[in-house]
């Protein structure tokens, strides 16, 4: 696995080469070396994976058929944690930010399971103490299907709070995360527990079947390849972008 900083040069050296490539994310630290990379993989035509293997969480599933038919209308996505014990993440110049290296999870199952965001407005608490990550962030999202949504983040915790999403259909609300499912109605609530390691193991599983040459694309609740995770990714960098630029930016 490699920081944020480091992807860049090894992943087309790799694709040149012929190597498949199963890539941490997020991608990069920005949009452009993000999409120089995925380039480079498809002119190769090598097979490509991304670590977002919360698609493969059967919380996922489980939340993608309860929404089937359904109308989204609220989509709220946050990661509330500590500093990860990582040098490099306290410095946004190497980590990206909480947006790029932690949300883009959120992102991606937002996308995976609602749709393509079209525009994004974030602010930033400011920076952390020792560092200049943002403790917190809070944005805006607009989504193509006409819901919209928010993300927040912070690493002013001593531990990892929660991390997920809480979608509002008609008549339902879905909260999902990496080891849980949550459903209600407004009246009453049901509630799972799931083995995170599951959706790793299975993760791991769709690489090695897909480097064998099963010949399938990947599938919406798959791990995704590079172009796909580019998807996810552009939207976090906007959202990032925006921190800085403090208005709305185009998320694709």
């Amino acid at each position: 696995m490699r920081p944020p900083y480091a992807h860049g040069e090894a992943e087309p050296a790799l694709a040149d080469a012929g190597v498949a490539l199963f890539v941490e994310k997020p991608l990069a630290l920005d949009v452009p070396t993000a999409q120089q990379i995925s380039d480079r993989i498809a002119a190769a035509g090598v097979v490509s994976r991304v670590g977002h293997h919360w698609r493969c969480a059967e919380p996922v599933r489980g939340a993608r058929d309860l929404l089937a038919g359904r109308t989204v209308r609220q989509v709220s996505g946050y990661w509330l944690d500590k500093v990860p014990p990582v040098p490099w993440w306290t410095d946004r110049a190497r980590s990206g930010g909480p947006l790029v290296e932690q949300a883009v999870h959120v992102l991606d199952l937002a996308r995976v399971l609602v749709g393509e965001v079209d525009e994004v407005y974030a602010l930033s608490a400011g920076p952390r103490q020792g560092g200049t990550t943002d403790v917190a962030t809070s944005g805006v999202l607009r989504f193509a299907c006409g819901a919209v949504g928010t993300v927040s983040t912070t690493c002013a915790l001593a531990g990892k709070l929660r991390a997920g999403l809480e979608i509002v259909a008609d008549g339902l609300v879905v909260g999902i995360g990496e080891d849980r499912l949550h459903v209600g109605d407004g009246i009453s609530t049901r509630r799972r527990r799931f083995d995170p390691a599951i959706a790793r193991r299975a993760a791991d599983r769709e690489f090695l079947d897909a480097v064998r040459g099963d010949g399938s694309p990947p599938a919406p609740l798959g791990l995704p390849d590079h172009a796909e995770a580019l998807r996810s990714h552009r939207l976090a960098c906007a959202l990032a972008t925006s921190v800085g630029t403090r208005v709305p930016e185009e998320a694709r």
